[in-house]
């Protein structure tokens, strides 16, 4: 199939590639490094020529709320209307769980209106919705160390690889458009605080952690919020496979 990849450069999007042409497809890359904005619609026409679904694992660069529904609805909705004038037959979305559950975040907000239009949209789609990734403590870790001390929230999440996630968005793209939303998880629930610690340890890192629910994710994400649902996809790589290789 030939498959085009919006954010194609990005963590995701590059593996997503890799695992599309592992798979023997013709994939198209999509970025505005590559010559194509989808923020104006600019190169869309001549990238999505011949494509038979597209691969959206684009990201947000802000930070307010209504910024980022605006930048994702600009860019989703020239993404569509572009589709539907080449003839797609499959977007696919990543999206992340629990977005529905968590209000106040901004690129969660942009995310929900990224699903908005694509399930009201004119092309068939599958959304993929992924837990957070095993370097997410890692990274909650690098927004709010100060001299040798971090704020942590004591959080449960359902860790996955990246790999794993382009794993599963490749396997949907090559297959029918599915019109619902796909939970894809971790193999086992991790509390942040403690991923944090080991990531930290394996990484020879010394920063003591401060579990609180005062930084950047507050209350709103306690409990099970972020957790996928009873009939989500388990994926291969356990937190520890992650570990081993940050030592």
């Amino acid at each position: 199939m030939r498959i085009a990849v919006a954010g194609a450069t990005g963590n995701i999007g590059s593996l997503t590639v890799a695992a599309l042409e592992r798979d023997g497809h013709d994939v198209v890359p999509i970025s505005r490094s590559l010559g194509v904005d989808l923020s104006t619609g600019d190169g869309l026409d001549g990238a999505l020529a011949g494509v038979d679904a597209v691969v959206d694992a684009t990201n947000a660069p802000v930070t307010d709320p209504a910024e980022a529904v605006a930048y994702f609805g600009t860019a989703t909705g020239n993404l569509l209307v572009a589709e539907q004038r080449a003839g797609v037959r499959h977007h696919v979305l990543l999206s992340i769980v629990g977005i529905d559950r968590v209000e106040g975040n901004a690129h969660y907000a942009g995310k929900r209106e990224q699903e908005r239009l694509v399930t009201v949209g004119p092309v068939p789609w599958t959304i993929v919705r992924a837990t957070q990734f095993h370097d997410f403590a890692a990274m909650v870790v690098g927004w709010t160390e100060h001299d040798g001390v971090a704020t942590v929230p004591p959080l449960l999440v359902q860790p996955i690889a990246p790999a794993d996630v382009a794993d599963v968005l490749a396997e949907v793209a090559a297959g029918e458009p599915q019109r619902r939303l796909i939970d894809v998880a971790g193999p086992e629930p991790q509390d942040l605080v403690d991923m944090a610690r080991r990531t930290n340890e394996a990484r020879g890192r010394m920063v003591k952690l401060v579990p609180t629910w005062s930084g950047p994710l507050g209350p709103e994400v306690a409990g099970d919020v972020l957790l996928p649902g009873k009939d989500a996809r388990i994926a291969p790589t356990t937190f520890e496979e992650w570990l081993a290789g940050q030592r």
